[in-house]
């Protein structure tokens, strides 16, 4: 996946599902879930047990789910590495990781690098982050997003942290290029569970609030 084929994702889909579980029954399963449901870009973390095995189950079978998979929580370059050795098409870090974005750029994969304040939008921008992470949105909430695109108009922001069905379209709205959506649709407990019907219903109506 490149850089405009990412951004072509994240507008048509409007979100990105973050899976942050202490287990996952069967990443295959959970992204066809998600995919079926809507949302095609997934985030796997590496708070996550055994994250590369998982990456790697989920990428050998995108064949099948349709779903392009990304790694996030990521914090320094061998994580980076192995990620993207394991078959990661992006890459996301909850704060600006200079080191992180250069492994992603020198292997052609693009990146989300995470931000709060304007100076670390401006640092996610110079590093050449492909859309630059707004964390932790449920907090800042919609209209601070709007106030930071007054600075930087045209930046892709992508909002993250508590989001949910009562302000993911209030995020949209405020100029965010699509939402993550996190434990609102992949709950931990359904994640390691396998409870995949549940999850694709989540992800439908998340999205079908979206539209």
């Amino acid at each position: 996946m490149n850089t405009p084929e990412m951004i072509e994702m994240l507008e048509r889909d409007r979100a990105l599902a973050v899976v942050s579980a202490r287990s996952i029954d069967d990443a295959a399963q959970l992204c066809a879930a998600l995919a079926g449901g809507g949302i095609t870009a997934v985030e796997l973390t590496f708070t996550t047990p055994d994250l590369l095995a998982h990456v790697s189950r989920a990428v050998e079978t995108a064949a099948e789910h349709g779903a392009t998979i990304g790694v996030g929580t990521v914090l320094h370059a061998d994580q980076a590495r192995a990620a993207i050795d394991a078959g990661a098409q992006f890459l996301v870090t909850p704060g600006i990781r200079p080191e992180v974005a250069k492994v992603a750029a020198a292997a052609g994969v693009p990146f989300c690098l995470g931000a709060m304040s304007p100076t670390e939008v401006a640092m996610a921008l110079d590093l050449g982050s492909t859309v630059v992470k707004i964390f932790p949105a449920g907090t800042l909430g919609p209209n601070y997003l709007r106030e930071l695109l007054e600075p930087y108009p045209g930046a892709r922001l992508l909002p993250s942290g508590g989001i949910d069905l009562a302000n993911a379209g209030e995020f949209l709205a405020a100029g965010a290029l699509a939402v993550c959506c996190g434990d609102s649709v992949v709950p931990p407990g359904l994640a390691a569970s396998g409870d995949y019907a549940r999850i694709r219903e989540l992800a439908a109506g998340f999205t079908a609030a979206l539209r």
